[in-house]
């Protein structure tokens, strides 16, 4: 079915222009939200349309449709469209490669779900937690297949398609008085989640985390867990970003060849994954996807383009030209951003430090500087090389720039959270206010 659309779309703009590029996407998703332990919200929704993009006399235009009627009408207007921006010799459609397999994206079972085994499972995630004596405040479930095909006038054809499943549990206890609050969440190619783990976990954590002590101001080791890193993380990954480079809002701008993390990490932006998240055979321009290396053993390599910004830096696209849906054009983005750390150390070689597993406020962080002051969520003290005592309210502030030239790799499972594909990570001197 969507190659038929993508022909005849093709076959439509062909008589009006010779620079082009058709992207059409269809998708199902399944969502379900829970309040408290009550289903409040289910949805099931597909998704069908097109998206025009057309090169004429170095001017973009972008139209979008999702009535398959109007397939004519819709590349006429992005053909007018052109006529609202200025000449850019920059702007360019993808050339044709070679496309490489990416193994794992796809999981068969999604096209024999229906929304009541979907419900059976977010209920049963849901009574899990309430087995212990955590109170459920919010849960949700969701599943979701995409199919694409992009094609363009340099003789670009690649059609993909994958899936994604994912769910996430929010509970609170109260214990003398005392309450604590703890969130987890996991996500898969495949509909293998382990929906018992997720609820022993989270339930786990909320407990640990009842009977809180202060904690002194000083400079401490910290420890950021899965959640904290990524929060953190996101500000920093934004200066890798072409767009941002090139506009002068990045810190990394004239970085280039310098040292800019500790020497024991090195960073790759991969979408040729097997089962990653984010990996696809190409991006949202129809460039084949690959892999870069943005920084190695602590020296910056690459930032990530689009054809649009590695044409003005005289260079090539890293294949992070993505685009949200057929409704929207592409722009530079992250795919599986993975982290690796040379070595590790164990909490245990750990004498006196601080171990967050969230933090409140990341979006705050000044995006440019790297400056952030943000609440440690579910904290603990370390002693010795132990968790010693859950921790009172504390916040954490600290530049991301500047902890992660004296970071370290903490020994723990390799996880995938948003893009990031990471270990807990060490970070040594960080600011810790406590708060009594």
């Amino acid at each position: 079915m969507i190659y038929e659309i993508a022909e005849k779309c093709e076959k439509e703009v062909k008589k009006i222009c010779d620079d082009y590029e058709v992207y059409v996407s269809t998708g199902k998703t399944i969502e379900l939200d829970s309040k408290n332990d009550e289903l409040n919200f289910a949805k099931e929704e597909i998704t069908q349309g097109i998206g025009i993009r057309i090169l004429k006399d170095n001017k973009m235009g972008f139209a979008f449709t999702s009535d398959l009627n109007k397939i004519n009408q819709t590349a006429l207007q992005a053909l007018e469209n052109t006529k609202l921006n200025n000449p850019d010799k920059n702007y360019a459609f993808s050339q044709e490669e070679k496309v490489n397999e990416i193994d794992k994206l796809y999981d068969k079972k999604f096209e024999n779900l229906d929304l009541d085994e979907t419900i059976d499972f977010l209920n049963n995630i849901i009574t899990k937690a309430n087995e212990t004596k955590c109170e459920v405040t919010s849960a949700g479930f969701s599943a979701s297949r995409g199919e694409s095909i992009i094609l363009n006038s340099n003789g670009v054809s690649i059609a993909d398609k994958s899936t994604g499943f994912g769910a996430g549990l929010s509970v609170n206890i109260e214990e003398k008085g005392n309450v604590a609050t703890a969130y987890d969440s996991v996500s898969s190619r495949f509909y293998d989640l382990d929906g018992d783990k997720l609820a022993e976990d989270v339930c786990k954590l909320a407990m640990e985390s009842v009977d809180t002590k202060s904690v002194e101001t000083n400079d401490y080791d910290v420890v950021l867990d899965y959640y904290a890193a990524t929060g953190l993380l996101s500000t920093f990954l934004a200066a890798f970003n072409g767009e941002n480079v090139q506009r002068r809002r990045s810190i990394l701008h004239d970085k280039m060849n310098s040292e800019i993390v500790s020497p024991n990490l090195s960073i790759t932006n991969d979408a040729t994954l097997e089962k990653g998240m984010y990996s696809a055979k190409c991006d949202g321009e129809g460039t084949v996807s690959k892999k870069t290396n943005l920084v190695e053993n602590g020296v910056l390599k690459s930032f990530m383009y689009d054809i649009y910004t590695a044409n003005k830096e005289n260079t090539t696209s890293t294949g992070n030209g993505y685009r949200n849906s057929y409704l929207s054009t592409p722009s530079v983005s992250p795919s599986n951003i993975i982290l690796d750390f040379d070595e590790k150390i164990g909490i245990g070689e750990i004498a006196q430090g601080v171990l967050t597993t969230s933090v409140l406020g990341a979006h705050t962080a000044n995006p440019i500087s790297g400056d952030f002051s943000v609440e440690a969520s579910n904290a603990f003290k370390i002693e010795n090389g132990e968790i010693s005592y859950p921790i009172n309210k504390a916040m954490i502030s600290g530049n991301i720039f500047e902890i992660l030239k004296k970071s370290e790799g903490v020994k723990s499972e390799i996880k995938q959270y948003g893009p990031f594909i990471l270990p807990k990570i060490l970070v040594h001197n960080l600011r810790v206010v406590g708060q009594h």
